[in-house]
């Protein structure tokens, strides 16, 4: 299956994937929908694990988006590390159930056989209130 979205427009001085020798990274995305986000704050706080867990989904959504969006037509990848960073209240700890909803797209689309190696990181705050923020690389093969 192949995803309807398109590369999100950078927020800032920078581009939203770059191919380089067999590599794509992506910067980091987040949940925005035509350029607005789909939910803000800190999960455990204002943000439910299911709210987080769909904005996940969102943000890989848009790195796919990114990575398709440099590769010449025809060229297919595969995903070999996600970092999935959730914006989260100090005493919440479910942050690998939060990254699970942007490992179901990627198996969704591409097949659990491409599921990436994925951490999954705990910071203060990101970019605009988002909840949470996915950077994505790939390779071609």
């Amino acid at each position: 299956m192949s995803s309807s979205f398109t590369a999100p427009v950078p927020q800032g001085r920078y581009v939203a994937a770059v191919f380089a020798g067999d590599t794509v990274r992506t910067a980091g995305m987040t949940s925005r929908v035509d350029g607005i986000l789909t939910v803000t704050g800190r999960v455990g706080a204002e943000v439910t694990v299911e709210e987080a867990s769909a904005a996940a989904a969102v943000s890989v959504r848009n790195a796919l988006a990114a990575v398709r969006s440099v590769l010449p037509a025809g060229m297919s990848f595969r995903p070999v590390e996600m970092v999935v960073y959730v914006a989260a209240a100090a005493e919440f700890t479910s942050l690998s159930t939060v990254a699970d909803g942007a490992s179901e797209v990627i198996a969704a689309e591409l097949g659990v056989e491409s599921l990436p190696a994925r951490s999954a990181i705990g910071v203060y705050t990101l970019p605009g209130g988002a909840p949470v923020e996915v950077a994505l690389t790939a390779v071609v093969v």
